[in-house]
């Protein structure tokens, strides 16, 4: 059980309280229940990999958004994570292709520019293939720093580079809006 227990805590997001209440629900579980996780775990560790042209999580190589006939494959959205993508598919507005930075620069944290995988996105720019870069990281200050990194990194003649809009949210009150996302909204703003 302790084993158990250690292994949960490794997570992310989950304590010593959650790992325990995890580890006893999972012994309270069914033989079969047990198996199935257990079997899951193994089948996404075995069957699961990064496409070896944007990074995102998949089983084919390369994932169904590189390798489709019907997507602007030379418009490349960045994303922090993986999980960033359903997000944007959600839209269906968006018809170009992705690349997963698997995390955004920290200092703090320890991740640098070469802990992400943004030598392959400089790569697949330098190889002249692609029109627009849209910087799709998280309006946070390690989200911000890794647009400015990238933007730099990136600057070549012809290509245009994009950073996604910022501002209050639809549905919300601009009085309760925070003086950070004030600004955004209004350095974003557009002629109507």
């Amino acid at each position: 059980m302790a084993r158990l227990i250690e292994e949960l805590k490794k997570l992310p997001g989950i304590g010593s309280k959650s790992a325990q209440r995890l580890a006893f629900h999972i012994l309270r579980s069914s033989d079969d229940d047990a198996e199935a996780l257990a079997g899951a775990v193994r089948d996404v560790k075995a069957k699961l990999r990064l496409c070896s042209v944007c990074n995102n999580i998949t089983d084919v190589d390369p994932c169904v958004y590189c390798s489709s006939a019907t997507r602007n494959q030379r418009l490349v959205c960045v994303v922090e994570e993986p999980t960033n993508i359903a997000a944007i598919e959600k839209t269906k507005h968006f018809n170009g292709v992705y690349h997963v930075l698997h995390g955004s620069i920290s200092p703090l944290n320890g991740v640098g520019p070469e802990q992400l995988r943004i030598s392959s996105l400089v790569r697949r720019v330098e190889n002249g293939n692609i029109d627009e870069v849209i910087l799709a990281t998280n309006p946070t200050v390690e989200g911000e720093a890794t647009a400015t990194y990238l933007s730099g990194q990136l600057r070549r003649t012809g290509l245009k580079i994009t950073r996604i809009a910022m501002g209050i949210p639809v549905g919300s009150d601009i009085e309760y809006t925070d003086e950070i996302t004030m600004l955004k909204a209004m350095e974003g703003r557009r002629e109507l």
